[in-house]
């Protein structure tokens, strides 16, 4: 991946860039991976005959015992518990479907073999809230904190994952930087 450009104007702006086949393999399967985490949230919503009645969806009441997956589903409040469940049943759902459909997006748009891909305005907007989400859930996984060295040691199990910690920030800053030149 060496970047994204950004070309056109007004409806016709398009962001390109060029990822290789081992690059949309990792992708993918970052992505993939954090759809299965929020698939197996949803599926822990309760039944509710009100909500299937009004269409009003509700979730969870309890924060996400994975640490990874409660990084990505924070607490709504933190003033009082009993509120805190209440906001994170109501609004738990529509945060699964919103981060479901961007890296949908994602998964959409990346060539399974790698290549060229050209996005749209909305698209860049999927793909920077997908990748935000990919790089907390890992960053999570990895224990990323401001001490951590650049590069662990060979013997270190994070090293290889580390590298692709810095890889999606380098995706992601770059798609930030070419984004917010347009605005």
């Amino acid at each position: 991946m060496n970047g994204w450009k950004r070309s056109g104007r007004g409806d016709r702006v398009r962001y390109t860039s060029g990822f290789s086949g081992e690059e949309a393999v990792v992708l993918r399967g970052l992505f993939v991976e954090i759809r299965q985490m929020l698939a197996g949230r949803a599926e822990l919503a309760p039944t509710d005959e009100l909500a299937e009645l009004t269409g009003i969806r509700t979730g969870p009441t309890s924060r996400p015992t994975d640490r990874v997956l409660a990084r990505l589903l924070p607490d709504f409040t933190t003033e009082d518990s009993d509120l805190a469940g209440g906001m994170r049943s109501l609004h738990e759902p529509s945060l699964i479907e919103a981060k479901d459909t961007a890296a949908a997006t994602v998964l959409d748009t990346l060539p399974e073999a790698g290549g060229r891909l050209e996005l749209t305005e909305a698209q860049v907007d999927a793909w920077l809230a997908a990748l935000n989400d990919v790089r907390l859930a890992l960053g999570t996984a990895l224990d990323v904190n401001e001490d951590m060295p650049e590069q662990l040691s060979d013997d270190d199990p994070r090293a290889q994952h580390l590298g692709v910690y810095h890889w999606l920030t380098y995706v992601q800053d770059s798609l930030v930087r070419v984004r917010v030149r347009g605005l």
